[in-house]
């Protein structure tokens, strides 16, 4: 209240109305039945076959309760024939829907996630647009499937199913229907964004970009141990050797029951007994830390692998640094390569300045690793025209493509020549 009769009463200012929230996307021919017969296939098929234009394709995985990366649903949906769900768990194959798909472009969001467990199981398109690849062409801050369907086409999508088990069967009717969501709009969406392409003038870049994933293939990794949570904690090689025996060990059980690894023993344990050594089972299972599902359950597996270790040499240890192919890490190049240091952070923020003009993100305008590798051992002549062609010819035996090299070439030619003449 006022401090005093005469003090003037101030309104509250009027809170900005709300945003009324996007319409809720629903299925416009209602939810189709799952597919999980031969017969059912060939009905699926034949619809397929018989429409015409793109086709919207996704498949859902069991990630986080799985080992194996294999779909346990396949949705589809294209004009004339509407959706399908496919249980390809079912099936004793799926060559008939490869031949019914013959020639059409596939229209899928995050490509990379679910071409390798498609193929896995004979699909494999001749063409694609990859719709997250190209909101990131376009630049847009946000490009997960629900955010780019609200901000281009204006309708909410159900989030709530993301990560359920797909391995489950019989699977839940909710699940269905959020599944049967994410194909519903994805012709409809690619409409936009390649208008939206073609106006921003990156159509081509587009085009060499989707040719680009029909050849992707998951990164293989090496020593992949190294990816635990929390192992750069340990001391010495040999608590190192104890978690790489112990990942190893887990590893193959997992693969062997189809589990995803950390819900047989979280990586938190192997970290706790890679540091402790425990020297049996007793001491394992009161090693503070050590615990999970299968921590007392397999725990003579990892009592032998902790005791391989121990019999181990020097020799047969892991290295503190895992052994690479590509150039050591930027932070080391001032002091063991300054030329190469001033090199890279000049192509560094020529590529930000880039990707800034021409609105994308720079992980899309090259590959951070191809930057680097340039930077660190670029072509050995200086003359500027030669240059170019070698830097492109560089650039391009990393798997950059031609749109990338163009726009990028002179900037990276200028970061080179620039570095020596300081």
């Amino acid at each position: 209240m006022p401090d005093s009769p005469d003090d003037p009463v101030t309104e509250p200012e009027a809170a900005a109305p709300e945003e009324p929230a996007a319409p809720l996307l629903e299925l416009r021919d209602g939810l189709p039945e799952v597919v999980d017969t031969d017969a059912g296939l060939a009905e699926a098929c034949a619809a397929l076959a018989a429409a015409t234009g793109p086709v919207a394709i996704d498949a859902e995985r069991a990630s986080g309760y799985r080992y194996s990366n294999r779909a346990y649903l396949i949705q589809l949906r294209r004009e004339g024939a509407g959706t399908w769900l496919v249980d390809p768990i079912s099936m004793t194959m799926l060559a008939p829907l490869q031949e019914a798909l013959a020639g059409a472009e596939w229209i899928l969001h995050a490509a990379t996630q679910d071409l390798p467990c498609l193929r896995e199981v004979g699909l494999t398109p001749a063409s694609l647009f990859d719709t997250e690849l190209a909101g990131r062409l376009l630049g847009y801050p946000r490009v997960g499937l629900a955010t780019l369907v609200e901000t281009v086409l204006g309708q909410r999508m159900r989030k709530e199913h993301s990560a359920a088990d797909w391995s489950t069967r019989p699977l839940p009717k909710p699940w269905l229907e959020y599944a049967a969501l994410d194909v519903e709009v994805l012709i409809e969406l690619r409409a936009h964004l390649a208008a939206e392409l073609e106006e921003a003038g990156k159509t081509e870049w587009a085009r060499q970009e989707f040719e680009h994933l029909l050849g992707f293939e998951p990164a293989v990794r090496v020593d992949a141990w190294r990816r635990t949570s929390g192992v750069h904690r340990l001391r010495g090689r040999r608590a190192l050797g104890a978690a790489r025996a112990l990942w190893e060990a887990r590893d193959a059980i997992a693969a062997e029951r189809d589990v995803t690894p950390g819900r047989i023993l979280p990586d938190s344990a192997i970290v706790a007994a890679a540091t402790a050594m425990p020297a049996d089972r007793r001491a394992l299972l009161a090693t503070q830390g050590f615990h999970g599902r299968g921590a007392s359950r397999y725990a003579t597996a990892w009592v032998e692998a902790l005791q391989r270790v121990r019999a181990m040499s020097e020799d047969e240890l892991p290295s503190r640094a895992p052994r690479g192919d590509g150039p050591p890490h930027p932070r080391t190049w001032a002091d063991r390569e300054p030329v190469a240091d001033r090199r890279f952070k000049a192509a560094r923020e020529s590529m930000l300045n880039l990707a800034e003009v021409h609105h994308l993100p720079v992980e899309n305008l090259l590959t951070p690793d191809y930057l680097r590798r340039l930077m660190w051992a670029p072509p050995a002549t200086r003359e500027p025209a030669e240059l170019a062609e070698a830097v492109r010819a560089q650039l391009a035996s990393y798997g950059a493509r031609p749109w990338q090299a163009e726009l990028v070439t002179g900037a990276l030619v200028g970061a080179i020549l620039g570095a020596e003449q300081e």
